[in-house]
C-alpha cells in the first residue's frame, strides 16, 4: 500500500515539474516574442526618426489640358501668398521645342510634353498639399488612391534631360511606305515610296524609279510632300 503511494506521489510530482517546464518555456517564448516585437517597434521608430526632416520631391499634378501654364502661375501665386515658398519650391510645366514641317516650310514651335500635367518641387505635408491641391486649374495629384506618389530619381532626370535638351526634335510626318513627291535636289519632282525614316537627322530614305531601278535616296523632310 505504502510502495502504491509512494508511486503516486512521484507520478505526481513528475507532472508537477513537466507543468512548471512548460510554463517556463511558453513564458520564455513569449519573452522573446515580446523582445522581438519591441526590436520591430523600436526600428519603426529610429526609421522615422531618421526621415523626421522631410525632403523635397516631384510631384506630377493634374490640370485642364491648355491651361498648362495658367494653372503654373496659380500655384505660384498661392504659395507667395500664404508664405508656403520653403515647401514649394519649383512648379514646372514641361515643354520642348520641335521643328515643324508643313508645306515644304520648317518653323520651330513649342510643344507641351505632358498635356494637361504639371511637375512641382515640393516638401509634401497637409499644408502644401492643402496649397498646391485648391490652386484654380488643378483637379488632383497624381498617385495611388488619394495619396500623391513622387517620381523616381530616375524619371524626374530622364524628362529634366529632355526638356533642357538644346537639340529641338524633329516633328516626323511621314510613314514608311508612304508615297510622297520630292520638291527639291537633284530628284526634285520624283515620286516615290519612304522606304525609311531618320528623325534625328530629319531625313527620309525615299525609293524612286531611275532608269526603271528602284533607287534610295536620302531626302531631308523639307523636300518631302505627301504625293496625293
Amino acid at each position: 500500500m505504502a510502495q502504491k503511494s509512494k508511486s503516486g506521489k512521484a507520478a505526481a510530482k513528475s507532472e508537477e515539474e513537466k507543468a512548471v517546464a512548460a510554463a517556463k518555456s511558453s513564458s520564455e517564448l513569449l519573452e522573446a516574442e515580446l523582445a522581438a516585437l519591441d526590436a520591430e517597434i523600436n526600428a519603426q521608430l529610429d526609421a522615422e526618426a531618421d526621415g523626421g526632416e522631410l525632403k523635397p520631391e516631384w510631384f506630377v499634378v493634374h490640370s485642364y489640358s491648355g491651361m498648362e501654364h495658367k494653372v503654373k502661375k496659380n500655384i505660384e501665386h498661392r504659395a507667395e501668398s500664404m508664405g508656403m515658398t520653403d515647401r514649394i519650391l519649383e512648379v514646372v510645366v514641361p515643354t520642348e521645342t520641335e521643328i515643324e514641317i508643313r508645306n515644304g516650310v520648317r518653323r520651330e514651335v513649342e510643344r507641351r510634353v505632358f498635356p494637361g500635367y504639371i511637375l512641382v518641387n515640393m516638401i509634401m505635408d497637409e499644408d502644401s498639399w492643402y496649397v498646391v491641391r485648391n490652386s484654380p486649374g488643378v483637379t488632383g495629384f497624381v498617385g495611388m488612391g488619394n495619396k500623391p506618389t513622387p517620381l523616381r530619381v530616375d524619371e524626374i532626370d530622364k524628362i529634366m534631360r529632355r526638356i533642357e535638351s538644346d537639340e529641338p526634335r524633329i516633328k516626323v510626318s511621314f510613314q514608311r511606305g508612304e508615297h510622297v513627291r520630292i520638291l527639291g535636289g537633284p530628284f526634285a519632282e520624283f515620286t516615290g515610296l519612304v522606304d525609311e525614316i531618320y528623325p534625328d537627322k530629319g531625313k527620309a530614305r525615299v525609293m524612286v524609279s531611275f532608269f526603271n531601278r528602284e533607287t534610295p535616296v536620302e531626302v531631308d523632310f523639307v523636300q518631302l510632300e505627301r504625293d496625293a
